[in-house]
């Protein structure tokens, strides 16, 4: 499933995430080939992200895409989705649910065949992923 080996920035994976249209577009056109063609691999990968915004940390004001816990999207050739993510600390309480709730979100989403969630704590979170919309919604901008 590495047909789009880049985290939801394009960049590196271990490098943070922190201009969200640059992110959405870098997924959108990734580097590696693709046999699903580029207008619907732009509506997928929008709409995953749009749905990855509808899942909350419950215990932070907002959604997990713009809190940076999402890692990695990688989208094959059959549309299956795997994604990586992380939790903002590693006994957070919800770490045995948020995974359920992303594939559950993602798996919505029309075309999407198979959703897999990994928790991955390496690079550590830290609130430097965190996009401005985030740093505004927890009052640390």
């Amino acid at each position: 499933m590495e047909n789009n080996p880049h985290d939801a920035s394009g960049r590196p994976e271990e490098t943070a995430v922190t201009d969200r249209a640059e992110a959405n577009q870098a997924l959108a056109h990734p580097a590696a080939q693709s046999a699903i063609p580029a207008e619907e691999l732009t509506r997928l990968t929008d709409d995953i992200i749009s749905a990855l915004k509808t899942v909350y940390d419950p215990e932070i004001p907002a959604d997990i895409y713009e809190l940076g816990l999402i890692y990695k999207i990688d989208i094959d050739d059959d549309r299956n989705v795997a994604i990586d993510m992380t939790l903002t600390a590693p006994g957070c309480p919800v770490a045995g649910e948020m995974p359920g709730w992303v594939e559950n979100a993602v798996g919505s989403v029309e075309g999407i065949q198979v959703v897999k969630v990994e928790l991955v704590f390496d690079p550590p979170w830290t609130p430097e992923r965190m996009s401005e919309e985030a740093q505004v919604a927890v009052g640390w901008y």
